[in-house]
């Protein structure tokens, strides 16, 4: 668990396990498994595409982001990003601590922290390989797959 700012952590699935955390610290969940299954509790491969948590579920302290670790971008949405930073800003703004995690804490959370960071103009932001370059001084563990790509061609959207 890495801190990236003030209050704004990056982590993975074990950090959030195995920390004890008060009721200061909100969290970005940006895994499918376990964390999307287990709070909308589906058994098979996918929840339902009609269901109205089928990319963010909502839970206390929680966003739950129907997210995995795709080798391309076509599996990413930007409202997952938007309502990742919408949440981040809410929370930070009332003094809370955000913990952004994945399961491995190299790709997903990694990359809504960078993301955080560019709309906040507290990286360089021109255009996400900038963005990168700046942002693994501060995490060198990101390593994004697809996300990366989804990113990339959608940079303009989230930076203004």
């Amino acid at each position: 668990m890495t801190e990236i700012d003030k209050n704004i952590f990056v982590g993975s699935l074990i950090d959030y396990e195995t920390n004890q955390f008060d009721t200061d610290f909100y969290f970005v969940q940006a895994c499918k498994e376990p964390c999307h299954r287990k709070a909308l509790g589906y058994t098979g491969r996918t929840a339902d595409k009609n269901h109205p948590e089928y990319l963010i579920a909502y839970r206390e302290r929680r966003i739950i982001l129907n997210m995995i670790d795709s080798p391309t971008g076509k599996y990413f949405e930007n409202i997952l990003f938007e309502k990742s930073i919408e949440f981040i800003n809410e929370h930070s703004n009332n003094g809370k601590r955000i913990l952004i995690h994945c399961n491995q804490g190299i790709s997903r959370s990694p990359s809504i922290g960078l993301l955080y960071l560019a709309t906040k103009n507290k990286i360089r932001n021109g255009n996400f390989e900038i963005a990168k370059f700046d942002f693994q001084k501060i995490y060198p563990n990101y390593a994004p797959s697809g996300i990366q790509e989804f990113l990339s061609l959608n940079w303009s959207n989230y930076i203004k």
